[in-house]
C-alpha cells in the first residue's frame, strides 16, 4: 500500500479496478482547511488522463508493471508480432497498443513491451532511432539562415519536421519521445 503523501512521478497504483501512473502531483496546503495531494494520472490500460485529489493519509494499492525488451518481427495487416528474445515466444498486439511506437519501428528492431498481470498493454519505441528519409521537398539555397524546417516522410511512414538541408535518402536520428529530428547520420 502507498500513502498519497508519498506520491512521486512514475509511481503506478491500482484504484477501483483501474491502474494509473502518476504523471504529475502537487502537495497543496491551503491556509484554511485540510491539506491534499492534487494529481494528474494516466490510465495505463486505455491511456486516458484524469486529474484527482487525495487526502495525504489515503492509501492505494501499488502494482508492478513488467517491462520486457522484445523484437518487432512483422505486421500481418491487423496484428503486430513481437518476439521474446529469451523464450522465442511471439505475441500479437493490436494497433491501439502499438500506435505511438510503430511509426518509429522497422522490422527486427527492439522495443519495450509493458505488461500488467502478464497481459501486454503498451509498446515503447527506443529513445533514438535512425531512419531513412523517403520523401521531402528539396531545400532552396540561401534558405538555411534561420531555423526553417520542412516536413519529411520517413521509411516507417512517420512524418516529422527536419531542417532544410536534409534531403531524400538521408539517414537521420530521431528522438521518439519528442518526435523531433536530432541529427543527420
Amino acid at each position: 500500500m502507498i500513502s498519497a503523501g508519498d506520491f512521486r512521478k512514475g509511481v503506478t497504483f491500482e484504484e477501483n479496478g483501474q491502474v494509473f501512473t502518476i504523471i504529475d502531483f502537487l502537495h497543496v496546503k491551503p491556509g484554511k482547511g485540510a491539506a491534499f495531494v492534487k494529481t494528474k494520472l494516466r490510465n495505463v490500460i486505455n491511456g486516458g488522463i484524469v486529474e484527482k485529489s487525495y487526502n495525504p493519509t489515503a492509501k492505494v494499492q501499488d502494482v508492478v508493471i513488467e517491462r520486457k525488451e522484445m523484437q518487432y518481427l512483422y505486421n500481418d495487416g491487423e496484428l503486430y508480432y513481437f518476439m521474446d528474445q529469451e523464450t522465442y515466444e511471439q505475441i500479437p498486439l493490436n494497433y491501439d497498443m502499438v500506435e505511438q511506437a510503430i511509426k518509429y519501428l522497422k522490422e527486427n528492431m527492439f522495443a519495450i513491451i509493458k505488461f500488467f498481470k502478464g497481459e501486454a498493454f503498451s509498446v515503447e519505441a527506443p529513445n533514438f532511432v535512425e531512419l531513412q528519409v523517403i520523401e521531402t521537398e528539396p531545400g532552396v539555397k540561401g534558405n538555411t539562415a534561420t531555423n526553417v524546417t520542412k516536413p519529411a516522410k520517413l521509411e516507417t511512414g512517420a512524418i516529422i519536421n527536419v531542417p532544410m538541408f536534409v534531403n531524400e535518402e538521408d539517414i537521420i536520428r530521431v528522438d521518439t519521445r519528442t518526435e523531433e529530428y536530432m541529427e543527420r547520420v
